[in-house]
């Protein structure tokens, strides 16, 4: 990032292909960490970076530069260490960052090669498409909202988003239970709109993805895939009438049941907006601190307990 931009590649188009223009891929890097993380510099240098992407080409890849993540999450340690304004400043950049996205003049598409968690799912969620691969490990990759685990929300859509991609009572339920699968259960649920055979072609399958969906989709501020579309809204209702009495009996929880039902009757703004103010309030419960350094205990005894095997 020696410019301030994300790596920029745009690829002709090859011959013969029915592509009307090249693809450019934006590739989410971050060297000084073995994963992505979404905080403020790397969302920062995102919106710059796609500020600078040329408008004339024919779509947009969403890449990352970790062998084993997409993106790990949002920035844990920011979401707790901020004053109110400062957290309300940083998830408002991300969502007018990622809007960014949801509003190109070309089809996107996010390129998932691993763990997409919080708000790496979030972001991937306000392309067009999704289209995975398997991990070169073979391992089964986890994929999913894990917030409500530690007692608080997701804050960058994904309570209006995931519920448009699955079945939407299965979507609100590991929503609301901060319980993710992985990628074999993902593909599965329908989740991805295209599957590489492996991580090696995931990149010509996202072309492929974007030579068959040459069409933006009508762009209006909001994701092209959110339950606030005439298609998908009824559906939604009915499962959120349907779960919500079997949900988890925990304000986080209900801060996601709450956030489906502001997008339902608000609009996209109005539950990205609610969201963010859940969030900020349910980060400083006694029951968001004991399991926030919970976690944080958790993944500090980790690389010690590898140390001694």
């Amino acid at each position: 990032m020696d410019n301030g931009l994300l790596p920029i590649r745009r690829d002709k188009s090859p011959t013969g292909s029915s592509l009307a223009g090249d693809v450019v891929t934006v590739v989410l890097e971050q060297p000084e960490s073995p994963v992505v993380v979404l905080n403020d510099a790397l969302i920062a240098a995102l919106e710059r970076t796609l500020q600078a992407v040329p408008r004339d080409v024919a779509g947009l890849i969403l890449a990352s530069g970790s062998e084993r993540v997409f993106v790990a999450g949002a920035d844990l340690k920011t979401i707790m260490a901020w004053d109110d304004y400062q957290l309300h400043r940083y998830l408002e950049l991300g969502a007018r960052t990622f809007a960014m996205l949801a509003n190109m003049p070309f089809p996107t598409v996010a390129a998932i090669n691993g763990a997409a968690l919080g708000g790496g799912l979030e972001i991937a969620m306000h392309c067009d498409a999704l289209v995975a691969a398997p991990s070169a490990s073979g391992k089964p990759y986890p994929i999913g909202l894990p917030e409500a685990g530690l007692r608080i929300c997701p804050g960058w859509g994904g309570t209006n988003l995931l519920p448009a991609r699955i079945n939407a009572a299965e979507a609100i339920n590991m929503t609301a239970s901060g319980t993710p699968t992985n990628f074999d259960h993902a593909k599965e649920l329908g989740l991805f709109d295209a599957v590489a055979e492996s991580a090696d072609a995931l990149h010509d399958a996202c072309v492929d993805w974007i030579a068959a969906n040459p069409k933006a989709p009508q762009r209006d501020g909001a994701p092209s895939r959110w339950i606030g579309r005439s298609a998908t809204a009824p559906g939604v209702l009915a499962a959120l009438d349907e779960v919500s009495p079997d949900l988890p009996d925990h304000d986080a929880a209900r801060a996601v049941a709450e956030a489906v039902g502001v997008g339902l009757n608000q609009g996209w703004d109005a539950a990205c907006r609610r969201e963010r103010e859940l969030l900020v309030h349910l980060r400083s419960t006694p029951d968001a601190k004991a399991a926030i350094d919970a976690f944080f205990a958790k993944s500090a005894a980790k690389p010690a307990a590898r140390a001694k095997t």
